[in-house]
């Protein structure tokens, strides 16, 4: 019995020990979520984003400031209002050592467009990410993308967009590539421990990178770990004993601690996600106007941000980042609760109302907050929490009858181009308008937007936009938080991006 617990033992050892050594050309980072999957044409979620990130490069990327430069292009442009060129780079190598050509990024984006193309009748759930993306083509070491209508943010999309092996893909079909990786990042897939870390190591064969990012070559650090630690305090309690050398989502009632310590530090990046309070404009209550401006003249968003944000966050009216293109200077719907107990008692409930607010719950405590202010002018919201499948179901754009009342939720805007957020959230029935909000009048000025190349009248159309969810309140806008990261001083050359991203191509540590 006793040979039978120190084998056991040994083993445990065996798996713990690679994670926990720390190696001097090591970073390993605390994360929220895993991976939902390796397949860079199959998801549609930010933290898998991030993972894949470091493993595949896109046509194009974006800098710590946003800005969009060549990545595996060496140029592109737009060479009519409906087709853009992109010269793909010689001499970038996937992980297999087989060299990166046109015709792979061509198979790449037909992969993500092409009805169907991802095998057994399934398309990718990225498709709408690249709009009206027709055909591509290839010439030489050209790239031609046609559209099927002019659609000036294509280049904005693309960064999202990762280039996988054609002659891989076929090996190995999508289900491999789901678990499989023969990228062409600064990073290699060396083991995936489902729930618990994926572990990468550098590719010495790695062309460099975006040569607008400097320094461009090979990873600075041998490996890298993202350690799956969805629990905030365990993710805390990992970068202050040294465990971890980065950690994402750091929450603010943390920072202190973090600061203080004299090992750690906190960096911060304006974020690209919007939060707001769908309202049902489909029923009773908040079908009338007045009782959507009550809920906003009844919440006082500054105590939020400043009280349970810790101030990392600025407020919005609508629903852009002000950050985003098109974004302009809105009306405010500043806290006064006579105000909103006025417009309650004009839409029949001078004794206040009940209603239920929604939420996932990581969001509670902030909820519970907000339904504490709003008691205030008499409306009393009690929070329900849900899982996130559950919550989709129930305030699914496309229920005739839908049953909620107050639904606290987000939308992610990474390319800070309207088109990313605006369309889907408040475009007559799209895949996000939890409010069930319809606006001919709104739907018209978005499809002008999506394809106006002037960008002076773009952003002319996106302001009018703005001013009329500002008046018609679908939703209550609140803010845009701040990404909070706690980072060890021993990381050096890494400074977190408006994207979410974290890349970690550029990161040494002493």
């Amino acid at each position: 019995m006793g040979n039978f617990k120190n084998l056991l033992f040994a083993s445990a050892l065996a798996v713990i020990l690679p994670l926990q050594a720390v190696d001097a050309s090591e970073i390993r980072v605390g994360f929220t979520a895993d991976a939902l999957t390796l397949d860079p044409a199959n998801h549609r979620n930010r933290e898998t984003e991030t993972i894949i990130r470091n493993l595949y490069d896109g046509i194009l990327t974006r800098d710590a400031d946003m800005k969009i430069v060549p990545e595996i292009a060496e140029s592109f442009t737009q060479t009519s209002p409906t087709t853009f060129e992109f010269v793909i780079r010689k001499g970038i190598k996937f992980h297999d050592g087989s060299d990166l050509t046109a015709e792979d990024v061509k198979f790449t984006l037909d992969r993500l467009t092409v009805e169907g193309a991802m095998g057994d009748g399934q398309t990718s759930p990225r498709k709408s990410l690249l709009g009206p993306l027709k055909s591509t083509a290839v010439e030489g070491n050209k790239v031609i993308v046609t559209l099927g209508e002019p659609w000036p943010i294509l280049p904005a999309m693309l960064p999202v967009q990762e280039i996988v092996s054609k002659a891989f893909v076929e090996k190995v079909g999508t289900a491999g590539l789901a678990t499989q990786v023969n990228g062409n990042g600064p990073f290699k897939l060396t083991e995936w421990r489902k729930g618990d870390s994926i572990i990468m190591e550098r590719f010495d064969g790695y062309y460099g990178g975006a040569s607008d990012i400097p320094p461009a070559g090979k990873a600075c650090v041998d490996r890298v770990i993202f350690k799956v630690i969805p629990e905030t305090a365990s993710r805390v309690a990992a970068l202050l004993s040294g465990d971890v050398d980065i950690i994402n989502e750091l929450p603010p009632f943390s920072i202190a601690q973090v600061k203080n310590n004299p090992d750690t530090e906190v960096m911060t990046v304006n974020g690209t996600r919007s939060f707001f309070i769908a309202l049902n404009n489909k029923g009773k209550v908040f079908g009338d106007i007045k009782m959507r401006q009550a809920v906003a003249y009844a919440l006082d968003k500054k105590l939020i941000i400043d009280r349970i944000l810790g101030g990392n966050a600025v407020s919005i009216d609508g629903i852009l980042s002000p950050a985003a293109f098109g974004a302009s200077k809105l009306p405010s719907h500043d806290y006064d609760p006579q105000k909103a107990k006025a417009l309650l008692a004009a839409a029949g409930y001078p004794d206040g109302i009940d209603v239920v607010i929604d939420t996932e719950g990581a969001y509670k405590d902030t909820v519970q907050a907000i339904a504490s202010v709003l008691a205030k002018s008499g409306i009393r919201a009690k929070v329900e929490v849900s899982e996130s499948a559950i919550l989709k179901a129930k305030w699914d754009p496309k229920d005739e009858n839908p049953k909620g009342d107050m639904y606290f939720t987000s939308w992610g805007n990474g390319s800070l181009d309207p088109y990313d957020i605006f369309l889907p959230t408040h475009r007559s029935g799209d895949r996000g308008n939890s409010a069930h909000y319809a606006n001919p009048e709104l739907d018209k000025l978005l499809d002008q937007a999506s394809s106006e190349l002037d960008t002076a009248k773009r952003a002319g159309l996106y302001n009018k936009a703005e001013a009329i969810i500002n008046a018609d309140l679908p939703y209550v806008y609140l803010w845009v938080p701040q990404d909070i990261y706690g980072v060890s001083k021993r990381v050096k050359g890494w400074k977190p991006s408006a994207d979410s991203r974290i890349n970690l191509h550029d990161a040494c540590v002493e």
